[in-house]
């Protein structure tokens, strides 16, 4: 089964990549992409993805704002934060908020991968 993710982070370089990382994984595919947290609640509205993949730091609207939008409007998709920012007070308010996993941008790229199969129940 295809799962559908919608990617939001405010570098372009940051969404191409995570876009080539999802689109090269079999049960994975990019269903949208936005530059900030606005963009991306207004994207999910319309796109209805399986996981919502957000950045912290964005214009307009940051990643813990959105994500308590979503939670609202879709409280069944998984959020997970993906940031540049790793510190324990960062990822307490995005738990509290409604984030399913915080990874930090510095880890490997299979955390976030291997997050993103768990919040789906793929593994």
């Amino acid at each position: 089964m295809i799962h559908t993710v919608l990617i939001a982070d405010d570098s372009l370089f940051m969404r191409k990549a995570l876009c080539e990382l999802f689109d090269r994984e079999e049960d994975f595919d990019v269903c949208g992409e936005a530059e900030n947290g606005s963009e991306a609640v207004e994207k999910a509205r319309q796109l209805h993805p399986d996981l919502i993949l957000l950045d912290l730091a964005m214009p307009v609207m940051n990643g813990f704002d959105a994500t308590r939008i979503l939670k609202r409007v879709m409280p069944e998709v998984p959020i997970i934060m993906f940031s540049g920012y790793s510190d324990s007070s960062s990822e307490r308010e995005a738990r509290s908020v409604g984030v399913w996993a915080f990874v930090s941008k510095s880890e490997h790229i299979s955390v976030l991968l291997g997050q993103a199969r768990r919040a789906l129940g793929i593994q």
